[in-house]
This record gives structure tokens, C-alpha cells and sequence, in this order.
């Protein structure tokens, strides 16, 4: 499984309804409002490094009122390792 970090920058005035819109995205594990230079986290879990992108400008960038989006795609785990 593969994990991202999107770190999403929203209108203010729609931060509420793009958290809600996000929680149902199909992909996304955890969605978090936060504070700072970035209004919005969400995890993305998917199966494979190439399902990110889709996830990303399918699902999050299509979404009304989000202005910008930063992703951290997590190193795969070693498999074994603790």
C-alpha cells in the first residue's frame, strides 16, 4: 500500500465543504483541518505509486474551492521491516 500526504490550501470561505467533500473521495484515508500555510491534510492510501496521481487530479484538484494542493508520497516499507 502507498501513502501520501496532500497538503491542500482552500478558500476560506469553503474550508468546511471541502473537508466534507473530501472525507467521501474514494482513496482517501484521513482528512484533517489544520493551521498553518496549509488549511488541509488528507492521507491518501492506494495500492499502487501510479493510483497517486489519478487520486490527485481526479478527485482532490476537481473539487470547488480548493486553490492548491502539495503531495508527499511516502517511502515504501521495506518488506520485513520493523
Amino acid at each position: 500500500m502507498i501513502k501520501a500526504f496532500v497538503l491542500i490550501v482552500v478558500d476560506p470561505a469553503r474550508t468546511l465543504e471541502v473537508y466534507e467533500k473530501l472525507r467521501a473521495v474514494e482513496g482517501i484515508s484521513e482528512v484533517y483541518q489544520v493551521m498553518g500555510p496549509y488549511d488541509i491534510v488528507a492521507v491518501v492510501e492506494v495500492p499502487t505509486l501510479t493510483d497517486v496521481p489519478a487520486v490527485i487530479s481526479r478527485h482532490i484538484r476537481s473539487i470547488e474551492g480548493i486553490e492548491s494542493t502539495t503531495t508527499c508520497v511516502t517511502f515504501p516499507e521495506a518488506a520485513g521491516a520493523r
